[in-house]
């Protein structure tokens, strides 16, 4: 989740992206267009947990910004990911951080996971990334889906999350085996900021 916190004199727009995900925060720093500066949640200090309730991505999407909106009195915009793989009926989904458990590491969610899919054909996948943009009691939601294949086993060492599971269409890596700018090119991630950014020029604020 990010927060748009003011203008500065070298950059159009300051935004705090709600993570402690370095890897999440490298990958959207990669990503950004230019005139924009973003913080982590540790580098503002920010501590409170963040609530995630809502039984879409898109739900939680809209709260986590609609909750930091009113906690700190600006316009905000919030992420939510999910992975969603057709042979589990769309799970791990909004579920996806906390698959294999509330505590969960990375590795935690990827065994349960290929544990899931043992003996199943069909490996087709997707990634969803939902923004939600809350200015002024109103909400934009810009959407990023990556249709792809879970492998059977990890492969590389890239990434974070189902990275080393997840090969994207188009490509013959998993991608947890590309550089950053190779995973840009296929990011779900990636096509909603897109999207956002096209907003924000589109009403001026960029």
């Amino acid at each position: 989740m990010e927060c748009i916190t003011g203008r500065t004199k070298t950059t159009e727009m300051n935004l705090i992206f709600a993570t402690s995900n370095e890897h999440k925060l490298s990958e959207v720093r990669s990503m950004l267009p230019e005139g924009i500066a973003i913080s982590g949640l540790k580098e503002i200090g920010f501590t409170e947990e963040l609530p995630e309730t809502q039984n879409t991505i898109e739900g939680n999407s809209l709260q986590k910004a609609e909750y930091l909106s009113n906690t700190l009195n600006t316009d905000c915009f919030a992420e939510d990911t999910g992975l969603e793989v057709d042979a589990l009926n769309g799970e791990p989904g909004v579920y996806s951080a906390r698959y294999a458990g509330e505590h969960a590491t990375f590795n935690d969610n990827i065994n349960k996971l290929l544990k899931e899919l043992e003996g199943k054909n069909n490996r087709k996948a997707r990634f969803k990334t939902v923004i939600t943009y809350y200015s002024q009691g109103k909400s934009v939601q810009f959407t990023g889906i990556t249709n792809g294949v879970i492998t059977p086993n990890k492969r590389g060492d890239k990434g974070f999350g189902y990275d080393p599971v997840f090969i994207p269409e188009g490509s013959d890596k998993t991608y947890a085996e590309m550089t950053l700018e190779e995973k840009n090119l296929y990011s779900h991630r990636k096509k909603s900021f897109e999207g956002f950014a096209n907003y924000l020029r589109k009403n001026a604020v960029l």
